[in-house]
């Protein structure tokens, strides 16, 4: 370690100066000493460590007497390992000696006064924070790296406040100090010294406005946590008490990575000198920390809760749609909320409106809710009755024009774990809805899009969305879990999937057999007919052309083989210059565990069963699933949505920690 300061020293007075535990100090032996010294002689009391430095190709170690020539090219060097009892009790001296070396020519004498002075926080990663004389300055990703983890505060743990616990300056519940990360401050040393010296925490404007910091003293009422340091505050003179050796605060994070924020902080103490103008630092310790990513769960983690809307239309309540959701989270052992017409005001696509994610350190995890900018009749569901305690909040607002239709969250998915050409993403990839490229169509709004990719743990990847009428990925892909391979599936719409199968049955002699047979909302048409309708077979291939630029992006990006992807009979027709589901729209399923639920998709009826469903079935159940073909044809299908698009999931987090990988 370089030393951090020099210290003059005198022939005529002695000199006084602090030392720092576990800092060298540079002592300058050359700038006053006796006419005709050509030598010196160094020596320290107990519980002061002296070194000589030199170049040992100029100058060779004397033996004997250690009489070091006096010389650009010898250096004294001290450091102390503990701190002082009281004020000087450590001492160095410096004699000198001309030619031949005979009685001193005069010596100078170093009072020294040991300070134990360290910033310190989890940067082990461990839950716990461990003094540490290491590197704390920076922050390093992977299995061995190191550096403290800052979770935002965006969860509400008081019932009585209004805002997430980041906008209070005053905490409003003790519960609140779990979100934050801890910080010691060690401030050990006589009290005389902290009474001319004080010890400065700080933090740079541009930090300042991400992290706030409330120290604590002593007791359990909230009065005795007070805020520091934020946005209002850049610096704060530390209250040691007399005989106070260790001081705790606790870290918040106000700010989500982003385009103008990489996610690191760093917060500074320093040891001043305050009797001199202007006041000198005499050291300064530095932790970094990096903000906790917002991370989102892919349908292969078990599902905690499954979020529907209660609505009403011109075909009357959705009961029986409920009743089979009901069902279905029963099944999955998972807990359903329903959102009331009061709270939804009839808007019933509460994928579109929300993401569930989580953020996590090592001593915290909560859930966090992303709500996205589209604020139609659920806009306000999201902050008023998910945001509580121990479940965060987090938005991205459309300032300059409103939302379109790929800025609801039905067009945000993310991949199961990957590895892609020898990388790893054990956190998967982000999948984004996008105009095709340089199209210049619609897209997903930027200040969305800045928000993902600042994350950096999930890196997006864009796919080709616009040519559908709605526009969103959870029209044509779909992720399931399986026992095998890579642990999942992909599932994808094809709509020549779904014709080979039609012509397989025709050449099984049913061509007779009808979609929408049986269902009285629509006319029933022939396998005959579909496969004699130029214009619905021009539709689907147009269809499954975007598919399948959609499927090399996919195979590239995830690093898949055809194995790993599982291709779902669907059939689109276009309206304008946009498709949509002919019949309702089998990947745009809700996944639950092994349970699935399935959009009935009415396809036509052989020997008693639906031929679409039973394709279905053999492609998914020998992979240990079970599907459940629900009706949601008008409560959903008819308004160019699904069973995905009415509902939402929470899952459990990865059991992988973000912090261990390398992006």
């Amino acid at each position: 370690m370089a030393p951090q300061r020099a210290v003059q020293l005198s022939l005529k007075t002695p000199t006084h100066a602090v030392c720092v535990v576990g800092v060298e100090m540079l002592v300058d032996v050359h700038s006053d000493v006796p006419e005709g010294a050509k030598t010196f002689g160094v020596s320290g009391s107990s519980g002061v460590e002296v070194f000589v430095v030199y170049n040992p190709a100029r100058v060779t170690e004397p033996t004997g007497k250690a009489r070091w020539p006096l010389g650009a090219e010898v250096d004294v060097v001290v450091s102390m390992d503990t701190a002082s009892k009281d004020l000087d009790d450590r001492k160095v001296k410096v004699f000198y000696f001309g030619e031949p070396e005979e009685d001193a020519l005069g010596h100078s004498v170093l009072y020294l006064t040991g300070a134990d002075v360290s910033l310190d926080v989890d940067a082990g990663r461990t839950g716990t924070v461990k003094r540490s004389r290491g590197d704390k300055k920076t922050w390093r990703w992977g299995p061995k790296g190191y550096g403290a983890v800052l979770l935002v505060n965006c969860d509400r743990d008081s019932q009585q406040s209004r805002e997430p616990d980041l906008a209070n300056s005053q905490l409003t519940t003790l519960d609140d100090l779990q979100d934050m990360s801890p910080m010691v401050l060690s401030c050990d040393g006589p009290d005389e010294l902290f009474s001319s010296h004080k010890l400065v925490l700080d933090v740079s404007l541009a930090d300042s406005k991400r992290v706030g910091v409330f120290c604590a003293r002593g007791g359990n009422s909230l009065e005795d946590y007070k805020q520091v340091l934020g946005p209002h505050q850049l610096s704060y003179k530390v209250e040691r008490q007399r005989g106070e050796r260790e001081i705790t605060f606790y870290v918040e994070g106000l700010a989500f990575p982003d385009a103008d924020f990489l996610g690191l902080v760093s917060l500074h103490v320093s040891l001043v000198d305050m009797r001199t103008m202007p006041a000198v630092t005499l050291f300064t310790d530095t932790v970094a920390f990096r903000v906790a990513p917002w991370i989102m769960t892919p349908n292969t983690q078990p599902p905690e809760e499954l979020y529907v809307c209660s609505v009403m239309d011109a075909h009357g309540p959705n009961d029986k749609f409920l009743e089979d959701m009901s069902r279905l989270a029963s099944k999955a052992h998972c807990k359903l909320v329903v959102c009331p017409r009061v709270e939804n005001r009839n808007d019933r696509w509460i994928q579109d409106e929300m993401e569930f994610g989580y953020v996590e350190a090592p001593h915290k995890y909560f859930p966090v809710v992303f709500d996205s900018p589209r604020n139609r009749g659920l806009r306000d569901f999201p902050y008023k009755k998910i945001l509580g305690p121990d479940f965060g909040y987090v938005t991205r607002e459309i300032l300059a024009a409103g939302a379109s239709s790929l800025d609801s969250f039905g067009n945000l998915d993310v991949s199961p774990p990957v590895t892609v050409g020898g990388v790893e993403y054990p956190l998967g990839r982000i999948l984004i809805g996008s105009s095709y490229p340089k199209s210049g169509g619609r897209q997903m709004a930027r200040v969305v899009r800045n928000f993902l990719q600042a994350q950096r743990v999930q890196a997006p990847v864009q796919l080709y969305s616009d040519w559908l009428s709605v526009g969103h990925v959870d029209e044509f892909l779909c992720f399931v879990p399986a026992t095998d391979r890579k642990g999942f599936r992909l599932l994808l719409a094809s709509p020549s999937a779904c014709l080979k199968l039609f012509q397989e049955k025709k050449e099984e002699g049913y061509g007779e057999a009808a979609q929408f047979d049986g269902l009285k909302y629509t006319g029933k048409i022939s396998i005959n007919e579909m496969l004699a309708d130029r214009r619905l077979q021009s539709d689907s291939l147009h269809a499954q052309k975007c598919i399948d630029w959609n499927r090399e992006v996919l195979k590239r990006e995830l690093g898949l083989t055809e194995r790993d992807i599982v291709d779902v009979p669907q059939l689109f027709s276009v309206r304008g210059s946009y498709a949509e589901a002919f019949f309702p729209d089998m990947v745009n399923m809700v996944v639950l565990g092994k349970h699935l639920g399935i959009p009935k998709p009415y396809g036509p009826i052989i020997n008693g069963r639906c031929c679409l469903e039973e394709k279905v079935r053999s492609l998914l159940e020998p992979l240990g699933l079970r599907c459940a073909f629900i009706d949601d044809y008008l409560s959903y299908h008819k308004l160019s949505g699904e069973i995905h698009c009415g509902t939402n999931v929470r899952r459990k987090p990865f059991p992988f920690k973000w912090w261990n990988m390398v992006p």
